[in-house]
């Protein structure tokens, strides 16, 4: 389209002297104007009102009420309109003022206004006891019936939105365990959930301001009436003619103030009593009402047989069998209010001719058909960061009856590896496989396996820890996290086995064990980039200039990704990312080697390691290599540095390997953690000769080692040359 052919539309919306931008203003001071207006009330219940200015806030009254049964009617969910029970407040509050208002004009003056006055002149006209009537029984209508009903519902719904709050949440965190849904999304689902049941609780309170409103609204009729008289009658007035005036006066206020407090009331049950959907209240109704073809038919049958009868007047009920039978005429060919009511789309599609129906329902069930077809091919494709598959045995272990279960392990241990290792887990999808043993589980990481076991439902496993006195009677089997013997024990050899000195675990907590400890070794794999962007983009937030300087001009995403993941699979922490990046852009001015990077960002991470591998009284214990074994894999490492070293063939790294092995097994017999200590330049090489049998042994260097820290050698690794021999 051409600039030319574009419409004028107006100033922009928020431009200046636009309508967006009055609406702009009005939010912007809606704190202030709510205050004035709080504060108007107030003045009304203590000053003195004009009958011109009473007239124009009637009015208000009036049009307020409508408007907001209106509003409630056009609803979709009680959420849209979570601040009913203050406006409830308020309106109540601004008829009493009204009220208080106007007797005092009828009581002072023996008027009040134009509006009361024409309110009692049509409704009491010549006959003062029907006007009376009228009133009473307005009052009737809403305190008996609406508030009363209304104030009932609040009441057992608040009760059940309450109860159900557990389960809600709990199906929540069971959506977002499963990847179902985000962060996001659970937030606003947990947000809409405590706000319904504010709403529920604040409308049961809500129901008593319309009630006594009600009660409030007779009294001060009855008061209007028995003083207006006695005022009459003690100036110029006889009893008639101060019945008469006064009666018309209070009669027209206590309408003025009924009819709109009728409105009101009728919106708040409105509000409680119905459903939430897609679709407004009216909408829903003609849908589900008038979507039953049969009954439609039926009825106007029914009111044809009734005009039949002797004494009857036939028009209005053959009129009335008339519309009812050209309603089951447009809408005979739907069957229920299901098709009528529709999905998410409020427009209706455009009615297709009588030719193009059958063509036009064949193309939407193919259409349907291939959307789903395409659906489950893009379902098939998606591979899961983090999967746990469980065998139909281990379905009740999900979620047992009190809530607790493998999703709210799951959801704690998300939350304890985020503070202690700075890695915000995937969502672990729980799904069950049929084709595994009925007891078995696996873990799968990007779709592929890495860990699998088996559990006994409602049994408990015990272990020897090495103060157990005796065996115990059960089914002998292996940890499957630490591979341990251990034994399946059931409910009644559990306290049998804890009175023997036995650890005895439940089934879910083996299960989620071994969960963990798979996750572990497998930090580096669950790290993603877009993790890592996230990662460094929350710190931008508190340190901006560390990574404005690193990224992208000194290092990218992939390189950062990788020095993380090199620190990840040595479980070291990565919380203290502002610090990391800070040492990644001092080291990246001197190489881009993400191995070497790695090196001097544990270096700069030297407190945090002393921390995490200190025991409980400070202390680091240590196993050393001796230093012509530290010369000699360093002169491997480095050729150019030592030319006269010896080579180092793989027979003497694996000799090495179990030298090492040796050595911390005696060390570690007393219950301490003990750590490697090598040379900066051989840490790396030791590291990976080792982790592959011993996984769980850190490797450390002497630079990472902060001079605060107390270190103690428990012993040294040596190795017999000779026995050992050379290639």
């Amino acid at each position: 389209m051409s600039k030319s052919a574009v419409p004028d539309m107006g100033p922009a919306i928020g431009g200046p002297g636009s309508v967006g931008s009055m609406g702009q203003r009005l939010i912007r001071h809606a704190d202030w104007l709510m205050g004035m207006a709080v504060l108007g009330l107030m003045v009304t219940l203590i000053t003195p009102v004009p009958p011109v200015v009473l007239d124009i806030l009637l009015t208000f009254n009036i049009a307020f009420s409508v408007m907001m049964l209106l509003v409630t009617l056009n609803v979709r969910h009680t959420s849209e309109l979570s601040t009913f029970p203050t406006i409830l407040l308020f309106s109540t509050l601004f008829r009493l003022g009204l009220n208080v208002a106007s007797t005092r004009l009828i009581l002072s003056g023996g008027e009040a206004g134009a509006i009361i006055t024409a309110f009692g002149q049509f409704v009491v006209g010549s006959n003062l006891a029907v006007g009376l009537v009228v009133f009473l029984i307005l009052i009737i209508i809403q305190f008996v019936v609406i508030t009363k009903g209304a104030g009932r519902i609040s009441e057992v719904s608040a009760r059940f939105v309450l109860d159900a709050m557990p389960g809600k949440q709990m199906a929540i965190d069971a959506d977002l365990n499963a990847g179902l849904i985000d962060a996001d999304e659970a937030k606003t689902r947990r947000a809409r959930i405590a706000t319904e049941a504010e709403f529920y609780g604040a409308m049961d309170g809500a129901s008593k301001f319309v009630r006594g409103d009600a009660i409030a609204g007779l009294i001060i009729t009855s008061l209007n009436l028995v003083g207006g008289i006695a005022i009459g009658m003690m100036g110029s007035m006889t009893l008639g003619e101060a019945g008469q005036r006064y009666s018309l006066l209070t009669v027209g206020d206590g309408l003025v103030s009924q009819v709109p407090a009728l409105l009101v009331s009728t919106a708040a049950a409105v509000l409680t009593t119905r459903a939430s959907g897609r679709q407004s209240l009216g909408q829903n109704l003609i849908a589900q009402v008038g979507g039953r073809p049969k009954a439609t038919l039926i009825s106007s049958g029914v009111l044809v047989l009734l005009g039949l009868l002797p004494g009857m007047p036939p028009l209005p009920f053959w009129l009335l069998a008339g519309v009812l039978f050209l309603g089951w005429r447009s809408t005979r060919s739907i069957d229920g209010a299901e098709d009528l009511i529709g999905d998410a789309n409020d427009e209706p599609a455009p009615k297709p001719r009588a030719g193009q129906a059958v063509a036009n329902d064949e193309a939407a069930t193919n259409a349907r058909d291939i959307e789903a077809d395409a659906e489950e091919v893009r379902t098939l494709l998606t591979v899961d960061r983090l999967a746990l598959e469980i065998g139909y045995r281990l379905i009740p272990l999900v979620q047992d009856k009190s809530g607790s279960g493998i999703l709210d392990h799951v959801a704690q241990l998300r939350k304890s590896v985020a503070a202690k290792h700075g890695i915000v887990l995937p969502a672990v999808r729980i799904k069950d496989n049929v084709r595994l043993e009925p007891s078995g589980y696996r873990v799968l990481v990007g779709g592929v396996e890495v860990a699998r076991g088996t559990i006994e439902p409602e049994h408990w496993l015990a272990m020897d820890g090495g103060g157990a006195v005796g065996p115990i009677v059960g089914k002998e089997t292996t940890d499957p996290t630490f591979g341990l013997p251990a034994w399946w024990v059931d409910s009644a050899g559990r306290d049998e086995a804890e009175i023997m000195g036995y650890t005895v675990i439940d089934s879910t907590s083996v299960l989620v064990t071994h969960l963990s400890e798979t996750i572990k070794r497998n930090f580096d794999e669950l790290l993603t980039r877009d993790d890592v962007k996230e990662l460094v983009e929350n710190v931008k937030l508190d340190a901006p200039a560390v990574v404005d300087e690193l990224i992208p001009d000194r290092l990218g995403y992939g390189e950062v990704q990788n020095v993380l993941r090199n620190l990840l699979r040595e479980e070291v922490p990565i919380r203290n990312m502002p610090l990391i990046l800070e040492a990644l852009s001092d080291a990246a001015t001197r190489t881009k080697d993400v191995e070497q990077l790695t090196e001097l960002v544990r270096q700069r991470l030297a407190r945090t390691l002393c921390e995490l591998y200190a025991g409980d009284k400070g202390v680091v214990y240590a196993v050393t290599l001796e230093p012509h074994l530290e010369s000699r894999i360093a002169a491997s490492v480095d050729p150019k540095s030592a030319s006269d070293s010896k080579p180092v063939d793989p027979a003497y790294l694996q000799r090495l390997v179990e030298r090492i092995e040796e050595t911390l097994s005696t060390a570690n017999q007393g219950g301490r953690e003990v750590v490697l200590l090598v040379r900066s330049n051989v840490r790396r090489l030791i590291g990976e000769l080792v982790r592959a049998s011993l996984p769980k042994v850190a490797v450390v260097s002497y630079n990472e080692m902060i001079p605060a820290r107390s270190i103690e050698t428990v012993d040294i690794v040596r190795m017999d040359e000779v026995r050992v021999g050379e290639s």
